[in-house]
């Protein structure tokens, strides 16, 4: 609304309509100035507020993003210290397969090497198994040797043992011949007669066929055997050369029938050669006496051959088993009984010993493993 003017120049005074009616119209432009002004307030107000919101937010994140800073940093001095383990093992990786291809070209020389010895072993072996067998054969032949030299010693015993029942014989068949030729009618004493002929014939054929037996090789086979009775047969050979000498002799093995596993022939070996080299050290003692004992153990059975000779010199108790060692005069003895007992009895899995004092006497001490129950009744009839 343009200002009234008066005639004057001076500004002329509303009609009071006029006047309501503008100030009413200020007082509108007043109120919606202030009701802009209010909602500008409020809209600064909310602006204010979610500025103040986002500052939180923003601090929040500027707080997080710290955190992950730390934490990168954390990360990334673990991987510094992971990328230096690392490289340390890349490094010692290549060490190791630079060692181990220094290593594999030691161990293609080492197999090499390792051909070369095991043909060289192969060799020595089958040399080595070659002659066990040729030492084997000659300790055969030993024993053998030995064996026929013992047969020798035994013939002047033998030859007696035979001429009993050889005697006998002719007389028990001179007595049917007489009873024949006198023209006898009882049938039964002539039989009679004829019987004991036989029996003296089954004497001397035992005695021959134990010789025969004795005197072969022994076969490598291994039974079990009872002891007892492989101690009667090696009496049996060397009783008279024991009578003639008056030589007493006992035998005292216990009740029990010890068993073992073995060669019969190669152990009436081991107790004649026991019975001659006894016989030979009671030669020049006032009393001449032999004594086999025996006792069992759980696993085993010790056999003891005293005599009352003088005993062995003092410091020859370890080379009494060595070949050709003998205290007997030259002539008397070739050193190979004990040598030859010490073979096999080490062959039957036992042991040999001797214990003596001088004027007392010497005692060999004979240890046989026990056959177990299994074997004893494999062989059992």
């Amino acid at each position: 609304m343009p200002d009234i003017v008066t005639q004057d120049g001076q500004p002329a005074l509303p009609e009071p309509a006029e006047a309501a009616s503008l100030l009413r119209a200020q007082v509108e432009t007043l109120e919606r100035r202030l009701r802009k002004r209010d909602e500008q307030r409020r809209a600064m107000l909310h602006i204010m507020g979610d500025l103040n919101e986002f500052n939180k937010r923003l601090a929040n994140q500027r707080k997080a993003m710290l955190h992950i800073l730390a934490d990168y940093e954390q990360d990334r001095r673990r991987l510094a210290r992971q990328t230096e383990r690392l490289d340390n093992s890349r490094r010692a990786l290549l060490h190791i397969l630079q060692d181990s291809h220094k290593d594999k070209l030691q161990l293609e020389d080492t197999r090499k090497a390792m051909i070369h010895i095991m043909g060289d072993l192969r060799e020595t072996t089958a040399e080595m198994q070659r002659r066990e067998l040729e030492l084997r054969d000659k300790q055969e032949q030993l024993v053998q040797a030995g064996k026929l030299a013992t047969l020798g010693e035994l013939t002047t015993g033998v030859a007696h043992e035979l001429n009993n029942p050889l005697n006998n014989t002719g007389l028990f068949v001179g007595n049917a011949v007489d009873l024949i030729e006198l023209g006898v009618t009882d049938k039964g004493q002539i039989v009679r007669e004829l019987r004991h002929a036989l029996q003296q014939v089954g004497k001397a054929t035992e005695i021959i066929s134990h010789l025969r037996t004795f005197g072969r090789a022994a076969p490598a086979s291994r039974e079990p055997i009872s002891l007892r009775q492989v101690i009667e047969r090696a009496l049996v050979l060397m009783r008279e050369q024991l009578r003639l000498r008056e030589i007493e002799v006992t035998v005292d093995l216990g009740p029990e029938e010890p068993v073992v596993v073995g060669n019969p022939i190669q152990l009436e070996q081991v107790f004649i050669n026991l019975l001659t080299n006894a016989r030979d050290a009671v030669a020049g003692s006032a009393r001449k006496a032999i004594r086999i004992s025996g006792s069992v153990a759980a696993a085993a059975v010790e056999v003891a051959f005293a005599d009352t000779g003088p005993g062995i010199p003092p410091g020859l108790e370890r080379r009494i088993f060595d070949p050709f060692f003998t205290t007997k005069e030259v002539g008397k003895g070739t050193g190979l009984g004990l040598s030859i007992t010490y073979g096999i009895v080490k062959e039957h899995g036992g042991t040999i010993s001797v214990v003596s004092r001088p004027g007392e006497g010497a005692t060999f001490l004979l240890n046989l493993p026990l056959a177990s129950a299994d074997s004893q009744e494999t062989s059992a009839p």
